[in-house]
């Protein structure tokens, strides 16, 4: 019988291999048992419009003109971030965006330079 790990979400013996992922049948939380090894729980890896992987300090480039709440203007496809810094929620990047101030983007809208 094979020795497979616990869920770290949950602690439930109940889990099983799908190809090169561990699942939990009971909390449906899903994991790779090297990249668990690596990242703690509560750090979820968070990719750009191309798949890069973003750390915080990254610059980035808007890819889309996005609309900004509360004002007239957008902020324009191609504008570079620095120093992006990562968060949990919906907007996962607090930024500064010059003639704009602190913003939060999402990741899905940004390119790593």
């Amino acid at each position: 019988m094979l020795d497979l790990p616990s869920c770290p979400k949950c602690n439930s013996e109940y889990t099983y291999e799908d190809r090169s992922l561990f699942v939990c049948p009971e909390c449906g939380h899903e994991w790779n048992l090297e990249l668990e090894s690596e990242n703690s729980e509560d750090t979820k890896i968070i990719k750009d419009a191309n798949g890069n992987v973003l750390k915080d300090g990254d610059s980035v480039t808007i890819i889309k003109d996005l609309k900004v709440k509360g004002s007239s203007s957008a902020i324009k496809i191609g504008t570079k971030v620095k120093n992006i810094r990562l968060v949990n929620g919906d907007h996962n990047i607090d930024c500064k965006i010059d003639g704009f101030g602190a913003m939060e983007l999402k990741s899905e809208f940004v390119k790593k330079i």
